[in-house]
């Protein structure tokens, strides 16, 4: 079979590494039966140690001659699309059985694209077990930040929320081809059984508005917002927003929603 030159428009690195492939195996421990979905196989390497164990794998690819592909491996089903618009709660229908929240999603996530992915599967949390994905290392430190730290931002605030994150395994460049300019990570993510009850998007919106110049006071945004909302409540905009934990944002799109 002909081999297939990466395409930059899809910001193809492809995972060539025996022992990180391993290492991701092992902490993904997939088992028989499971229901599980791989976003972005590409040339499989991470799909084949992955199928031999469960038995069978959903697999979602952009790529068209990619997914062509795959399509020769009869224990894949192949969805080919844009990931941004699988709609994964039918899919976890499909899967794992309506009602189910034991859907299991993986994948070597597009860097171009890899935060509109996050913010896609948020909504279809409650249908996932977990979710095991490399990204770009800047990306995960920004995931799993704590407040008072320069990586804290809107990006940890909305996913803290829903998931509980760890960063469990480092990825060099060199385990790629072509090998990428940026150093890459595994992150795993378990949805909250519990999340606290919040509108998502009035809750994005609200830490959108407070991260916006991080450099200064939430007095310049938060404040002036709060103001015109004439709200009544306590909530201390002399600080800036990477000093505020997740619970508070939380608590002050609660008492200003609606």
């Amino acid at each position: 079979m002909k081999a297939h030159a990466p395409r930059k428009r899809f910001g193809q690195h492809f995972l060539s590494d025996g022992a990180i492939i391993d290492a991701i195996v092992r902490e993904i421990a997939p088992r028989a039966g499971e229901p599980m979905a791989e976003i972005g196989p590409g040339l499989a390497a991470l799909t084949q140690p992955l199928v031999e164990r469960l038995g069978r794998l959903t697999v979602i690819e952009l790529d068209r001659d990619l997914a062509a592909r795959l399509r020769g491996h009869a224990q894949l089903d192949v969805v080919e699309s844009d990931v941004l618009k699988v709609d994964f709660g039918a899919l976890a229908d499909r899967l794992a059985g309506a009602g189910s929240k034991a859907l299991r999603v993986v994948g070597n996530l597009p860097y171009n694209i890899s935060t509109p992915i996050l913010f896609h599967l948020l909504r279809w949390a409650d249908r996932v077990a977990d979710q095991h994905f490399m990204l770009q290392k800047e990306v995960i430190d920004r995931m799993v930040a704590a407040p008072g730290t320069a990586d804290y931002g809107r990006l940890s605030v909305m996913l803290q929320w829903r998931y509980a994150m760890e960063n469990i395994l480092f990825v060099p460049p060199g385990s790629f081809e072509p090998p990428p300019r940026v150093d890459s990570a595994v992150v795993r993510m378990v949805p909250r059984a519990a999340p606290a009850a919040v509108d998502v998007a009035h809750l994005e919106s609200l830490v959108q508005l407070a991260f916006s110049q991080r450099r200064k006071l939430l007095r310049h945004t938060l404040g002036r917002w709060l103001e015109a909302r004439h709200f009544a409540g306590s909530f201390d905009t002399q600080r800036r927003a990477e000093e505020v934990p997740v619970s508070e944002y939380i608590a002050l799109a609660q008492a200003t929603a609606g």
